[in-house]
């Protein structure tokens, strides 16, 4: 792989395999929506950036500083080898049709508390209603990147609000359970930096301390959060899966990518309906 970089453009060469549209779309991210130009636009690592891909190029446009380019590469998961991965899951057939299917899905590796906070927001929703409430956090707490982008709000910020505060969210049940969590990660109780490394029983463990959440935000903090690949995280789609095709469990193969097979199980489960 190689990168070219300057202050308004990213670009990483030989990237493969890679779907931009899958990976920012198969329901592990909510701040990304496609332009009318086939560009996703959305607000991560801090930036608001137009994301496309040409010819195996991923193409990152916005305003960026020297070294930003590990961030994206970071994000985007470049240093793990998908294709040797892929390789080794296409051994069951069952995995073999699903990323035939939908080639080129990568996990993202976001801010850990915007994907726990994401994921507490996701509990008993809809995508889309799931989308208008994180975009209603980010718009009412995060900071004003212009052109309408706002940060996703840290969880110091969220710490000193009150139930009350987060009204204008229409978040229901679960403002309570983002307060929570803001104030156990901005005190230190639950520590977010060693979810990373630490034995991930234990990760879990940590993050079961928060109110309202349960082993699939858990997981799904894990996952899309800390890059934990063996965290898995399962929902109603993933149950039947495992009901109807893996009913002894998962292969073999899965062996320490779970949460890779899994996210390419839960789209081309929830695409063949």
């Amino acid at each position: 792989m190689e990168t070219e970089f300057n202050k308004n453009t990213i670009i990483f060469s030989g990237v493969d395999p890679l779907s931009v549209p899958l990976t920012l779309d198969c329901g592990q991210a909510f701040r990304w929506s496609e332009k009318s130009n086939g560009e996703w636009h959305g607000v991560a690592c801090g930036k608001a950036v137009d994301i496309s891909q040409n010819d195996g190029e991923l193409i990152i446009r916005g305003s960026f500083c020297e070294g930003d380019e590990a961030l994206w590469a970071e994000y985007f998961d470049l240093g793990r080898d998908y294709g040797k991965i892929c390789e080794k899951l296409k051994t069951d057939s069952h995995l073999k049709t699903a990323i035939d299917a939908y080639p080129g899905i990568r996990i993202l590796k976001q801010e850990p508390w915007e994907a726990l906070c994401s994921f507490i927001i996701s509990q008993n929703n809809n995508i889309p209603r799931i989308k208008g409430i994180i975009e209603r956090l980010c718009l009412n707490f995060g900071e004003d990147l212009g052109g309408g982008d706002f940060t996703f709000p840290t969880a110091e910020k969220l710490s000193a609000l009150t139930v009350d505060d987060l009204a204008p969210l229409r978040s229901g049940f679960r403002a309570k359970y983002i307060i929570d969590a803001a104030q156990k990660v901005a005190s230190g109780e639950v520590d977010l930096k060693k979810l990373s490394s630490c034995d991930i029983d234990e990760a879990r463990e940590e993050l079961i301390k928060i109110k309202g959440v349960g082993a699939k935000v858990a997981e799904c903090a894990l996952l899309y959060g800390c890059g934990r690949v063996d965290a898995f995280p399962v929902d109603v789609w993933v149950r039947r899966i495992m009901a109807e095709l893996y009913p002894e469990g998962l292969p073999e193969c899965c062996n320490g990518v779970e949460g890779i097979a899994q996210q390419y199980l839960f789209h081309w489960r929830r695409n063949v309906e």
